[in-house]
């Protein structure tokens, strides 16, 4: 997958069964292997992380897409708060600009 870096920061980032997780406000690089490895995320979904924390890094192998939003596999068992995630999880008009 080739993208410009710069293309990332701001996307909203959900995993592929159309859950919101947070927005991307950094991008972790391994420059000496020229490749991305993790998008640092804000803004996150309080359903799926402590309301505590500020952000977080999701690897970026976990991405399976990139377009006007960044898919993410669903890990269930990787977030805290994922077993009480309802199907229906609705993001604020903040969390969409």
């Amino acid at each position: 997958m080739h993208i410009e870096v710069s293309s990332l920061f701001g996307l909203n980032i959900y995993t592929d069964k159309g859950i919101y997780i947070g927005k991307i406000n950094d991008v972790l690089l391994e420059v000496k292997e020229k490749k991305a490895m993790g998008l640092g995320v804000t803004k996150l979904n309080p359903e799926m992380f402590d309301t505590g924390k500020s952000g977080v890094v999701i690897p970026f192998r976990w991405v399976t897409a990139v377009g006007d939003v960044v898919l993410i596999r669903h890990l269930a068992n990787r977030f805290k708060k994922s077993a009480e995630l309802e199907e229906d999880v609705s993001i604020s008009d903040e969390d969409e600009q």
